[in-house]
C-alpha cells in the first residue's frame, strides 16, 4: 500500500502546492484590503457569495462528482455533457431573477445587495463550469491544470480587489472581483490543457449516452444534491439568519474569520479529497482493501492538527492584529471559537466521498439534515439572547458534534467493506 500512498502524496502535493501559493497571495493582500474596505463591504460580499453558493449547487445537480466514476471515458464525457445542459438551464433561471433584485435584498435588510445582484448569473455560470472542468481534470489525473486555476484565480482576484479599492470602487469592488478571478483562471487552464486531452470532453456525445449515464448516476441529484444543499444552507446560516438581526458589520467579522481560517482548511481538504476520491474509487472497483490507506490518513491528520491548533489558539489575537490592523479583534475571537470545528473539517470533509463510493448518499443526507437543525437551533438561541458571539459558538459546537458522528459512520462503512473482502 506504500506505493499507493506515495502516489497519493505526490498527486496531492501538486494541488497543495498550488493552494499554498493561493493562500500566500491571500495573506499578503488582506492587510491591504482590510485597510481599503470596511467590515460592511466584506459582509456584503459574504452575503452575495452565500446566495450564489446555494444556486451553484443546482448548476450541475452534483453530476460533476460522477465524472470520475465510469470505467469508460465516453461515459465520463457524457456525464460532463449532462452537467453542461443543467448548467445552461440554471444560469438562465438565475438571469431571470435579476429583475427581482430589490425584493431579494429586502429579505436580508441589505439594500446595497440589489445594486450588484446582476453579477449573480455570471458567478453561477463560471463556478458551475469550473466544477465540471475540475473533475474532468481529476478523471485524467491532470492535477497540474487544477493547480493553474488555483493559483491564477486568487492572484487575479486579489489584484482586482486592490485595484478597485485604490480606485475608490468600494461598494461592489469585492463582488465584481469574484467573477473576474474565476473567468481569467478558467480561460488560462483551458488554453494550457486543450491539446493535452481536455478537448476530448467537448466532443459531442449522443442523447442515448447522456440518458444512460443520467439514469446510472441519478443518486447524485436525488441524494447528493439535497445533502449538499442542506450542507451549504447550514454553512451559510450566519449570513442568512444573522444579517437581518445584527447587520453587515458583524457578518463582515464572521466573513473574515471564514476567509482566514476555514477557506485555507477547505482548500487543503479539497486537494486531498480529489486525489483520495479517485484512488479509493479505483480500489473499490478492483475490490481491493482501503482500510490502511484511509485509516493512516485519519490518524496522521489528527496527530499533526491538534497540537498546531492548540498553539494557534494563543497566538490568534496577535496574528489578527498584525495581519488585519485595528478594529478586527472580533475576528480573532470567532476563529478561536472555530478551531475544534476546523480540526474535524480537516478529517471528515476530506473523506466524505465514502458514502458516494458505496452508494450510501441517503445516509449522509440524514446527517446533514440533523446538522442543519442543530445549527439553526444554536443561531436561534444567540438571536434570542441578542449575542452574535453566542450564536457563532453554538453554531460551531453543533458542527463538531455531527462531524464526530459522521466520522464514526464512515469508519463503519469502511469496516463493512473490508469484511466483505475477507
Amino acid at each position: 500500500m506504500w506505493p499507493e500512498m506515495n502516489k497519493i502524496v505526490k498527486d496531492s502535493a501538486k494541488l497543495l502546492s498550488a493552494n499554498v501559493v493561493a493562500q500566500a497571495i491571500g495573506l499578503l493582500v488582506y492587510p491591504i484590503l482590510t485597510r481599503l474596505y470596511s467590515p460592511d463591504d466584506f459582509g456584503l460580499l459574504n452575503l452575495f457569495l452565500s446566495i450564489g453558493g446555494v444556486i451553484v449547487l443546482f448548476a450541475t445537480s452534483e453530476y460533476h462528482y460522477a465524472i470520475v466514476l465510469p470505467k469508460k471515458d465516453s461515459d465520463g464525457r457524457a456525464v460532463f455533457h449532462v452537467g453542461l445542459i443543467i448548467l445552461s438551464f440554471v444560469t438562465l433561471l438565475t438571469l431571470l431573477s435579476v429583475p427581482f433584485a430589490s425584493q431579494i435584498a429586502a429579505l436580508f435588510k441589505a439594500p446595497s445587495l440589489a445594486q450588484w445582484y446582476w453579477v449573480m448569473p455570471i458567478y453561477v455560470c463560471l463556478l458551475g463550469f469550473w466544477a465540471l472542468l475540475n473533475y474532468s481534470y481529476t478523471r485524467k489525473n491532470q492535477y497540474n491544470y487544477i493547480g493553474t486555476y488555483q493559483v491564477s484565480q486568487p492572484l487575479v482576484n486579489a489584484a482586482s480587489k486592490v485595484g478597485f479599492g485604490y480606485a475608490g470602487f468600494l461598494s461592489g469592488g469585492l463582488i465584481v472581483s469574484s467573477v473576474i478571478g474565476p473567468f481569467v483562471a478558467i480561460v488560462s487552464s483551458l488554453c494550457l490543457s486543450w491539446r493535452k486531452g481536455i478537448a476530448s470532453f467537448f466532443t459531442p456525445s449522443t442523447r442515448t449516452e447522456r440518458k444512460a449515464v443520467a439514469r446510472e448516476y441519478a443518486k447524485f441529484p436525488v441524494f447528493s444534491l439535497p445533502k449538499s444543499l442542506v450542507n451549504v444552507l447550514s454553512s451559510n446560516l450566519p449570513a442568512f439568519l444573522l444579517t437581518p438581526f445584527f447587520g453587515l458589520t458583524e457578518l463582515g467579522f464572521f466573513a473574515m474569520s471564514i476567509t482566514l481560517a476555514y477557506r485555507p482548511i477547505n482548500m487543503i481538504c479539497g486537494s486531498i479529497y480529489q486525489v483520495l476520491y479517485q484512488r479509493v474509487a479505483d480500489l473499490v472497483n478492483q475490490r481491493q482493501s482501503i482500510k490502511s490507506l484511509l485509516g493512516g490518513f485519519i490518524w496522521k491528520t489528527l496527530v499533526v492538527t491538534v497540537p498546531c491548533f492548540v498553539a494557534l489558539y494563543f497566538a490568534l489575537p496577535w496574528l489578527t492584529q498584525f495581519l488585519l490592523g485595528d478594529g478586527w479583534d472580533t475576528t480573532a475571537t470567532i476563529i478561536q471559537l472555530m478551531l475544534a470545528w476546523l480540526a474535524m473539517v480537516l478529517v471528515t470533509t476530506t473523506i466524505n466521498f465514502i458514502p458516494d463510493v458505496f452508494g450510501k448518499q441517503h445516509g449522509l443526507l440524514a446527517f446533514e439534515v440533523g446538522y442543519l437543525i442543530a445549527r439553526i437551533a444554536g443561531l436561534y438561541i444567540g438571536i434570542i439572547h441578542h449575542s452574535f458571539l453566542l450564536a457563532i459558538q453554538l453554531y460551531v459546537a453543533a458542527g463538531v458534534l455531527f462531524m464526530v458522528l459522521e466520522l464514526v459512520w464512515f469508519l463503519v462503512l469502511i469496516f463493512r467493506y473490508e469484511k466483505q473482502l475477507n
